[in-house]
């Protein structure tokens, strides 16, 4: 929600507020007689008002803006959301009729002994009272910052869906483009006259990663077990194309059970390393380490290439600002990309809070 709108939904309450106040003081004093002191009898209980309507209601609505809401009732907590949200309207109806009744006793800002409020005999009532508009006030600022959070979050949600169409397109482009399709099928033909068992091995991982593409990548989390064996595929089949067995290395450190995460994450960090690997006779031209614990998940990704060779340009795959997109919508203020390009080496860190 633009924050133009959200300062004119603040500006309305307190307009409608105010005039709330207005029409009780126009039904207060239309009946008064004494015109001489009329003036005079409104201006003292504009200030009296001031301190016993709109003062306790002021802190109550926005501490409940903006403490209650994000730290207790957003979070689930409402018990703690009615406690606390109680307090301040207590608190502050304290304070408010404290200042309330030093200024009447020390100045004597209004009379009210035909009408209404006597602070000396009906304390507990008049603070009760307080308490009661403040807490409507209250409950009004949390209806408020609800619905803006949830305007917040449907358009989150419909940006986040537009951003993972992209990416899925992106890596529908990226994976199932003709190069890694041929290659990774002509090497599979090749293998089926010299071994029949490994061919078809190869074949079913392909198989896998397709169905994981086109299906698993639909929901908004997986579990990272899954994400991990999609990886380990993906590695096995680029290796087809070297016969060095040394030129990827990935290792997973820790436990992914139970552990969700969004899908196809890591692979464009990986799919860009063997893109950019020029060399695949070195060994670990390509590493890969996941590590995992029960605060974060640290992705790894080093790629060795030659910086005197020019790459060639490719028109798929996911650049680094689509990635960084994707991330800051999945994982907001909860994650750290970091990108290093040395001499002859590219490094990529992402971590990931847990949960």
């Amino acid at each position: 929600m633009k924050k133009s709108i959200v300062i004119l939904l603040h500006i309305g309450f307190w307009l409608c507020y105010l005039l709330l106040i207005a029409i009780m003081l126009t039904v207060f004093f239309r009946s008064s007689s004494h015109e001489v002191d009329q003036t005079a009898r409104v201006l003292n209980a504009l200030k009296s008002l001031s301190l016993f309507a709109f003062l306790p209601s002021f802190i109550t609505f926005y501490g409940c803006y903006l403490i209650v809401f994000p730290k207790y009732l957003q979070q689930k907590k409402f018990l703690l959301s009615f406690i606390f949200g109680i307090m301040i309207s207590i608190g502050t109806s304290i304070i408010g009729y404290l200042l309330m009744r030093y200024l009447i006793e020390s100045g004597q800002l209004i009379d009210m002994d035909q009408g209404g409020i006597n602070g000396r005999s009906t304390a507990v009532k008049t603070i009760l009272f307080m308490s009661f508009i403040a807490s409507i006030v209250g409950l009004a600022a949390l209806i408020i910052k609800g619905f803006i959070t949830w305007v917040k979050e449907i358009k989150l949600k419909e940006e986040l869906r537009q951003k993972n169409h992209e990416t899925e397109m992106a890596l529908i482009k990226s994976q199932l483009d003709p190069h890694f399709l041929f290659n990774t099928l002509n090497n599979i033909d090749v293998l089926i006259l010299k071994d029949a068992t490994e061919a078809s091995n190869y074949l079913n991982k392909l198989s896998d990663i397709l169905r994981f593409m086109l299906y698993e990548t639909k929901t908004d989390e997986i579990l990272l077990k899954k994400e991990i064996e999609y990886i380990e595929k993906y590695i096995e089949l680029q290796k087809i194309r070297t016969a060095n067995a040394n030129y990827v290395s990935f290792k997973v450190i820790g436990n992914p059970i139970n552990i969700t995460i969004a899908p196809m994450v890591f692979i464009p960090f990986i799919e860009n390393a063997f893109k950019h690997s020029t060399n695949k006779k070195i060994d670990n031209a390509i590493n890969v380490q996941l590590f995992i614990n029960k605060e974060n998940i640290l992705f790894v990704c080093e790629n060795k290439f030659d910086s005197n060779r020019k790459l060639i340009q490719e028109s798929n795959g996911l650049g680094n600002n689509l990635i960084q997109k994707r991330l800051n919508l999945l994982y907001p203020e909860q994650h750290l990309l970091e990108l290093n390009k040395q001499m002859n080496l590219y490094s990529v860190k992402l971590t990931i809070k847990n949960g």
